[in-house]
């Protein structure tokens, strides 16, 4: 059981890195403090209340940045060199008491796992944001919130369950994000698309 409690653990945090960092890192962190709950490995350095305080207001600039098109676009795509860092980094601490080879391991494996939510995440919230009114786009921030929150949850009192959910979402996201890719370079080909010489000059006549 201790196994796959802290299998689920590296697995929800790492995963729910990719979408929101900071509401992984908060949520743990108190729900250590207030819930009496015992994290695994080195993942109780989340209680200090310094870590706890800067990924709170952390949360609160992203929670606004997040419902802002194009800017939301900009935070997701800065993040992409903290999200997965940070997400193979909670991944090994999870395994902390654990051999230095199982550590690396899990490093490698939690990196990958949050570029996957993340690269979904990213790509998806790119689609949203070519929508000109900006409630889609809010919707699918307080959606993805609700996701990160409720999955800190499932990792903390049903691993198993969120080991399911993480294995499940990463193999949709390999299928997924090559068609959303294309999906994405067809909306900027519309929005950006230049004119041809030929086209402008007929657009003068």
């Amino acid at each position: 059981m201790q196994l796959i409690a802290t299998l689920g653990m590296a697995m929800g945090s790492s995963w729910v890195s990719g979408i929101n960092l900071y509401a992984a890192i908060l949520t743990l962190g108190l729900l250590s403090r207030f819930g009496h709950v015992s994290l695994p490995g080195e993942l109780h350095v989340l209680t200090n209340w310094w870590v706890i305080g800067v990924a709170g207001f952390m949360y609160c600039v992203e929670f606004l940045a997040d419902k802002i098109p194009w800017v939301d676009s900009v935070w997701s795509a800065v993040h992409t060199f903290i999200r997965v860092p940070a997400g193979a980094a909670l991944a090994a601490a999870a395994f902390g008491h654990f051999d230095p080879a199982i550590q690396v391991i899990a490093f490698l494996v939690g990196g990958g796992i949050a570029l996957t939510s993340h690269g979904v995440k990213t790509v998806s919230r790119t689609v949203i944001n070519a929508s000109p009114e900006p409630f889609s786009n809010i919707a699918a921030s307080l959606v993805g919130d609700a996701v990160a929150i409720g999955s800190m949850f499932l990792a903390v009192f049903l691993p198993g369950a969120i080991i399911a959910v993480v294995a499940a979402a990463v193999i949709g996201s390999i299928m997924i994000i090559p068609k959303m890719i294309s999906v994405v370079k067809h909306i900027y080909a519309k929005l950006f698309k230049k004119s041809t010489p030929t086209q402008e000059f007929e657009s003068l006549n």
